[in-house]
């Protein structure tokens, strides 16, 4: 079976919101946008397989722009805690790559089904 990229990417960038969340939690003593984050990022991944059980073309776009609007909303989470001094400059631009890439396979994905 082929790779499936967008479940792959998105996993993997669960596993980083879930050790970005445990540093604010352990480290800089910060629970609630922590938990807020943990909630959004991890998300993202959980709905891609759902998606991939979907059962109708509708309802894996559907799935998959639950995931979406959780990368989307993952986004803001990551930009107050830039903002707020919770995380450095170089930590956000580092997973911010990995969220726009994520960002940018889901919107394809959705568009293409769509137009199929």
């Amino acid at each position: 079976m082929k790779d499936n990229v967008v479940r792959s990417k998105s996993f993997a960038f669960a596993v980083r919101i879930v050790r970005l969340a445990r540093y604010l939690q352990e480290q800089k003593r910060e629970f609630v946008l922590s938990k807020q984050l943990f909630r959004s990022g991890t998300a993202i991944g959980a709905m891609v397989p759902e998606a991939e059980q979907g059962e109708s073309r509708a309802d894996f776009v559907h799935k998959l722009s639950v995931a979406l609007k959780e990368a989307h909303e993952t986004d803001y989470w990551l930009e107050l805690l830039v903002e707020s001094e919770y995380v450095d400059e170089k930590g956000y631009h580092s997973i911010y790559e990995d969220l726009a890439e994520l960002l940018k396979l889901l919107t394809t994905i959705i568009k293409t089904t769509k137009g199929n």
